[in-house]
This record gives structure tokens, sequence and C-alpha cells, in this order.
């Protein structure tokens, strides 16, 4: 049995909007391209694609490989929010501030963990001698 996926993309290339229907069938790609004019709301593609499908002209089939990849929608936007905080936007004084905030951070990270580790190793060693104090005979 054979497994046929169609895509449409919509996308605005000036000063009309477009519509690219992408069909994979049997590892290949055949393209079709269609001009909308204004941009249209579901309900009109919706109808386009019931009534005039058949009359679309794709391009002739090109040999591909097909990758079943499905992105969890979250991580999508998590990785696309992390690409575009990661530009080095501003001037270099600013990146310079950004890049010195990091290391105090990253010092202050540390600071903070020995003084956790102090006031714990001093904490057990005040419990150790509360211990050895009541044991002591009396």
């Amino acid at each position: 049995m054979d497994k046929v996926s169609i895509t449409l993309k919509v996308f605005f290339e000036d000063p009309f909007y477009i519509g690219l229907f992408e069909r994979i069938e049997n590892q290949k790609l055949s393209v079709s391209k269609i001009t909308f004019g204004q941009l249209p709301n579901d309900s009109e593609i919706y109808d386009f694609i019931l009534k005039k499908y058949n009359q679309l002209q794709f391009s002739p089939n090109v040999q591909m490989i097909v990758k079943k990849e499905h992105v969890n929608p979250k991580r999508k936007q998590r990785e696309i929010h992390k690409e575009i905080t990661k530009l080095n936007l501003g001037t270099k004084s600013q990146q310079a501030l950004k890049k010195q905030h990091e290391q105090n951070k990253i010092a202050s990270q540390q600071s903070m963990k020995e003084k956790m580790a102090i006031k714990k190793k001093q904490s057990f060693e005040q419990k150790q001698q509360k211990k050895k104090k009541k044991h002591r005979g009396r």
C-alpha cells in the first residue's frame, strides 16, 4: 500500500500570497504553485482543495528520501526562541557587559555552592559534638 503525503504552504511573495502544494508519493516529490492574491482564510483554502485540487498541474517527480521525523511543537518553539535570543544584538559594549554579567553569575553560583557546603559541614560537626556530649556517661 502506497503512502501519499500532501502539504500546502502559504507564504507572501510580493505582491501576492502564493500556495505551494507538495505531494510525496513512493518517495518521489512533485510540486504545484498557485497564486491566491489576497491572504486566503481557512475556508477559502478548504474550498479550493475540494473543488480545484484535481485541476492542479504538478511538476515531474523528483526522487527524494522521506524522513519520518516528528518534532514536538513545544520543543520546536523553544528551539526557535533559543535561536532568536542567541543572536548577538546590541553594541560591542553591551555584549561585553553581558559577558561580564554571565561571568559574575557563574562566580556567584560557585561561591554559593562553597558556602552551602561549609554550612552543611559545620551543621554536621555540631550534631556530632552534641551526640558525643550526650553519651559521655553523665
